[in-house]
């Protein structure tokens, strides 16, 4: 007892110092450059967003309980008016969230998520190496269609399960560190295709909407990103297949058990078809029908609302299966980066803190996109996007073509974590399977980042200008940052 209030003493003597540095800089004196009625909301705006940003990385208090000090503080400190704060967090994307949350819950509710994952580890149950490619690619082509930590979720028992078949953790393990790397490696670098895999891209779209008018439809991005996963899913398997060159199991008892599986799953029923036509419909409205159909959150209301009408769902289910917190922390980091955008805080923290790189685009893409990567390692991707976006739209404000290539240099880069188990479900899963250690995620996982962060440079101005998502690598075409 005396243990346990020493902790929380503890922890409230961090949430009190905390709030001692806003204040702190709440008193912050201007530039000398910079007249003390302009320097008020930048300084408000500053405070406010150190403390979202420490609160987020030391994890004071939960990540989403954080991502709503920004609809109170704004207003609070007179940098928004109440109207605009709790408008944004209306924003489409959270209601987008929202829809592909209920529509993910749906798949897995129906059983449609386990006949195809089965059904698709049974193609490959043959060979030890087509398992290790199955077990990468099907999660990857999934990330692409609905959540990434759902589809981690849905495919970690079966490859538990055929991992226990395999012996993995007692005569197999370094082939059972493979199996399991590959399904949060498939899920991860899967999941940055498109808008569904992750709140990231959308949350970063919202913001170069917000500051810029600009939009990035649907189709647009997973064209842009599609070279990155297909070499990214190729370099990861190169590694898979280097780490079980000299540990490959017997497949005869995994090929029983998917047969068994298949048996006892029986044919699909009614529900399942009427899910697959509906996810199917939804697609084709997020890819074509965008526009007609009230954009990308339209689209997934209605396939909900269709969903409940048709019975496919109750609405029990669904309150069990979304996470709500996750809805809260997106509204918040779109609140907080209008803000900063709206006030000039944006600007002047990109003054001081890219002022020396902005002559060379290519230089500060490298760099933003480097800073993303390393930091989804230690927060949530979602702050990170939060804190990055409204720096770096700002030196691109005038420029709608670098402006988007700084939101996929943010968004797409946040979105590949490798490294650490806390960084991800995906990984955060794999490393519970008790195969892999710390030092295997992060052995094999800077690699992975470092070649990632190369593929996503070279893919950004060799083939993102010809789809009209970066500008042309021609100095005289590119401007000079502001």
């Amino acid at each position: 007892m005396n243990g346990f209030l020493r902790t929380l003493a503890d922890h409230r003597l961090i949430v009190l110092r905390l709030v001692g540095v806003f204040i702190g800089l709440l008193f912050l004196p201007a530039p000398p450059d910079t007249s003390p009625a302009v320097w008020e909301p930048v300084r408000r705006s500053l405070a406010i967003f150190s403390l979202c940003l420490i609160y987020w990385v030391t994890g004071a208090i939960p990540l989403m309980v954080t991502s709503l000090l920004p609809l109170a503080l704004f207003p609070v400190m007179g940098v928004l008016t109440v109207k605009q704060s709790y408008s944004l967090f209306g924003n489409e994307v959270v209601f987008f969230l929202l829809g592909v949350f209920i529509l993910a819950s749906l798949v897995m509710r129906s059983g449609l998520s386990g006949r195809l994952a089965w059904g698709a580890l049974r193609l490959s149950g043959r060979s030890p190496l087509r398992l290790i490619a199955a077990t990468l690619f099907f999660p990857a082509f999934g990330s692409f269609w609905m959540s990434e930590h759902a589809v981690a979720a849905m495919l970690f028992p079966v490859v538990l399960e055929i991992g226990n078949v395999l012996n993995v953790h007692t005569r197999h393990r370094v082939y059972g560190r493979a199996l399991f790397l590959a399904l949060a490696w498939g899920t991860v670098i899967g999941g940055v295709a498109t808008f569904l895999g992750g709140g990231r891209a959308p949350l970063a779209v919202a913001i170069l909407h917000e500051s810029t008018g600009d939009e990035i439809g649907f189709l647009h991005w997973m064209t842009g990103t599609l070279p990155l996963v297909v070499v990214m899913l190729a370099v990861a398997f190169l590694f898979l297949r280097r780490m079980i060159r000299e540990d490959l199991p017997d497949m005869r008892p995994v090929e029983e058990l998917l047969n068994t599986r298949r048996h006892s799953m029986g044919k699909m029923s009614a529900t399942e078809r009427h899910v697959a036509i509906l996810l199917l419909l939804t697609i084709i409205g997020w890819i074509g029908f965008t526009h007609e159909l009230g954009g990308l959150a339209g689209v997934a209301i209605l396939s909900v609302v269709i969903a409940f009408a048709f019975g496919m769902i109750e609405w029990d289910e669904v309150e069990q299966d979304v996470n709500w917190g996750v809805l809260l922390m997106y509204g918040g980091a779109i609140t907080l980066g209008f803000a900063m955008q709206s006030s000039g805080a944006a600007a002047w923290i990109a003054g001081v803190t890219f002022s020396n790189w902005t002559d060379s685009p290519v230089i500060f893409i490298a760099l933003i996109s480097a800073m993303s990567i390393a930091l989804t390692e230690a927060m949530s991707n979602a702050a990170v996007v939060a804190l990055l976006m409204p720096i770096a739209v700002d030196f691109a404000s005038d420029n709608l073509l670098l402006a988007r290539m700084v939101t996929m240099a943010i968004a797409i880069p946040a979105g590949l974590a490798f490294v650490l188990p806390m960084a991800t479900p995906a990984l955060a899963l794999a490393y519970s399977s008790g195969l892999l250690t710390i030092r295997d995620t992060v052995k094999y996982g800077i690699w992975l980042a470092v070649i990632a962060w190369i593929v996503f440079n070279v893919t950004a101005w060799l083939w993102l200008p010809f789809i009209e998502l970066a500008p042309s690598l021609n100095p005289s075409i590119v401007p000079k940052l502001n």
